[in-house]
């Protein structure tokens, strides 16, 4: 695979990853914009992964310290807000993972690869997330959010398996719809990205094995640190856009990419 395949695709999902545009969406249109590239691979995917979510473990370091006593007071059966969190960030996580698994073996995935599909779902999800971008709201504090509320996020995450919807838009739409603010929104759509990450991650994993290794080691460890310094920066202008800004801009990029990907879905199709 040429350096240069390497490098875009990392840079693609280090930025598109935590950005509410749609990660999966850039890196199925990036092969159709690039006539010859071939498909990146199970490792490469492994890799892009596993380098986001070193990004995200290292800037919210506390949060993740968080996590990991959690995942310790649940194993010694200990009622802490550590343990609260660690339970609900997995159980909004289970329909992404559950939904996203029985797509993907009933190979109902390939139809929603389709640029047009790509399209449609960047807009209709660009609205939905302007519209609750509109409500005023202040709820701050991951030690605030109920079960209900994460359970709601986690169902709308479910709807990322469409490429276009952006796991992070929906997410994040979500919880604004809910009243959170936009840096708490923001904030808890990247801690639930930890589970779903290594849950997607996983699936490579035993792909990879399953077909033997095969891949370019060397090249899987370029995309995995591209991808992480690109993620990390990436993470750090979103947190600070969402205490000043609102997602309007993120609205209008998609909207215009999903004008540009319909009008052109013939010829991308063709080019899959």
């Amino acid at each position: 695979m040429p350096l240069v395949q390497l490098i875009v695709l990392a840079i693609v999902q280090g930025i598109t990853e935590f950005l509410p545009i749609s990660s999966s969406a850039h890196l199925i249109l990036a092969p159709m914009l690039a006539p010859g590239w071939s498909d990146q691979g199970p490792l490469i995917d492994v890799a892009s992964h596993v380098g986001t979510l070193i990004a995200v473990l290292l800037y919210f370091r506390s949060e993740s310290a968080m996590l990991v006593r959690g995942g310790v007071d649940v194993l010694g059966f200990r009622d802490t807000p550590e343990r609260c969190l660690f339970l609900q960030l997995a159980a909004a996580s289970a329909p992404v993972i559950i939904i996203g698994g029985a797509v993907a073996a009933s190979g109902a995935i390939d139809y929603l690869r389709d640029p047009t599909v790509i399209g449609a779902a960047s807009i209709v999800f660009a609205v939905f997330l302007w519209r609750a971008d509109r409500a005023a709201t202040s709820k701050e504090g991951l030690d605030r959010i109920g079960w209900r509320e994460a359970l709601l996020i986690g169902g709308a995450q479910a709807l990322a398996i469409i490429p276009g919807a952006s796991r992070s838009g929906v997410t994040i739409t979500a919880a604004r719809y809910l009243g959170w603010s936009r840096p708490e929104a923001a904030r808890f759509s990247m801690l639930l990205a930890i589970p779903t990450i290594l849950a997607l991650g996983g699936f490579a994993g035993i792909e990879l094995i399953r077909d033997g290794m095969r891949e370019d080691v060397l090249a899987a460890a370029i995309v995995c640190v591209l991808s992480c310094a690109v993620a990390f920066v990436a993470i750090a202008v979103i947190m600070r856009w969402t205490q000043r800004l609102d997602f309007t801009p993120f609205v209008v990029y998609r909207v215009l990419m999903g004008l540009a990907v319909i009008a052109a879905a013939g010829q991308l199709a063709g080019q899959g």
